[in-house]
Parts: C-alpha cells; structure tokens; sequence
C-alpha cells in the first residue's frame, strides 16, 4: 500500500522538521507525538477512519473541532490540555504550509481555530505544619523512603518542575556547602543552579541513597554504579524514574 501524504508529512515534521530544523526539545517532541496518537484514535474510533487511509485533505477544520471537543467531552481533558493539542495540530498545519501551498486554505482554516479561554484558578498551597507532615511519612530505615524524602525534600527546596526533578542526574548534585542541584530547564533553556536551605539534612540522605545503590564518586569528580548518571530510581526495576 502507497503510503498516504498524511504518512508522508507528519514522519517528517516529527522526524525531521521538529528536532532539526526548529530545535524543540524532545519533550515537547513526545507531547506533539502523544497528540497525533490521539487524533488517530479519534479518526479510526470515532470517525471510522481507518489510519493508513487518513488523509491531509480530510483533516478538516470541522474535524479537528470535533477532535478538540471528543477530548473535553469523552476523555475529561481540561481546557489547557485541549489548548496544548491544538497548538500541536496549528504547529503541523503551519509546517503544511510550506510543504503544500496548493492546500494553503485548508491549512489555515485548521489554524484559525481559536485557544480557548480557560479560567484561571487560585494556586493552593500547603502550611508550614503541613509541610513538616509531608516529610514525616517517608520511612527513613528504607531506601524507597530515603528516596521518597529526597525527591519531596528537592522539590520543597528548589520549587523545581515535575520534569526537571525527574532529569536530574547524579553529576547534577553538588553536596558541598553550600549543596546545589542544577536543573534542566524546560526546552532548551539553560541550566539553573538551586542550592538547599537544609544543606546537612540534604547532604546526609542523598549519600545514604547513594551509597545503597552503589553509585560512588570517583577520583575524576563523576559517579560510577548501576544507573550512575540517573539521579532518582524507579524503585521496581532500578530504571529511570518516571513522571
């Protein structure tokens, strides 16, 4: 079977396109990939379209719309979830463009499918006491809770990111005083240096946790043993821990 123009362009514009020519990070790569994944399932579940028959000219603007409402209404996405696949979709769209101008008013019917507007909630946040319980539960007498303690210890400290808590590599922690971790900023931002307010507290722990998985320092400055440069475990399987 020939293979369509949607399974032409869209191979491109995710194999080539995105980290070659725009440089985007493989994170937002993944989140481009996990859209496309679910526009196929929209097309062969609910459209009854099989998806080596998917074509660029039946992705309609009315299509699309019924893909973006199919997510709020059967899947329970929220509002910036439905806003972070359509910028996908304008994204692929917008790449179209240039591949196809014969198709340059399809395209940008696609792309003049409004964001919608989503409310804005109170940030809630947790008390001092509350705090203080939270770090409390993780069972210090085990290396699963030393690491639970670690990973609620960082994020309480740095204020970092899901995603940049879960890339932080072992050579990223620096336990003298003061203790500093760097994290990878989302994209392609450059690293930032947080240090720890509980430096010994910190300090104690993470090399307890170290030294129960077998990562050492060696004399060159780095880190030797099973999965040396992952900073957290996965505790079932010893993998790189995951969001």
């Amino acid at each position: 079977m020939k293979p369509t123009d949607f399974a032409n362009h869209l191979t491109e514009f995710l194999s080539v396109y995105l980290p070659s020519q725009k440089n985007v990070s493989k994170n937002t790569i993944y989140s481009y990939r996990d859209t496309f994944k679910l526009l196929l399932k929209y097309c062969r579940d609910i459209q009854t379209i099989p998806v080596e028959r998917i074509t660029v000219s039946l992705l309609t603007s009315d299509l699309i719309t019924g893909f973006l409402q199919w997510l709020e209404t059967e899947r329970g996405c929220c509002i910036s979830t439905r806003n972070q696949r359509l910028a996908a979709i304008h994204s692929f769209f917008h790449y179209l463009q240039g591949e196809e101008p014969s198709g340059l008013y399809h395209f940008q019917k696609v792309m003049s499918i409004p964001i919608k507007k989503a409310s804005k909630t109170t940030v809630a946040h947790l008390t001092p006491d509350a705090i203080k319980l939270l770090l409390e539960q993780p069972d210090k007498h085990t290396l699963r809770g030393r690491r639970d303690l670690t990973l609620l210890s960082v994020l309480y400290d740095t204020g970092a990111r899901v995603q940049e808590l879960i890339d932080i590599r072992v050579e990223d922690v620096i336990l003298d005083s003061p203790s500093v971790v760097i994290l990878h900023g989302k994209g392609n931002k450059n690293p930032s240096f947080k240090s720890f307010h509980n430096h010994a507290g910190f300090a104690q722990v993470l090399a307890e946790a170290f030294d129960q998985v077998g990562r050492y320092p060696d004399q060159a400055g780095g880190y030797t043993g099973k999965h040396w440069s992952t900073g957290f475990s996965n505790y079932f399987g010893g993998g790189a821990f995951g969001r």
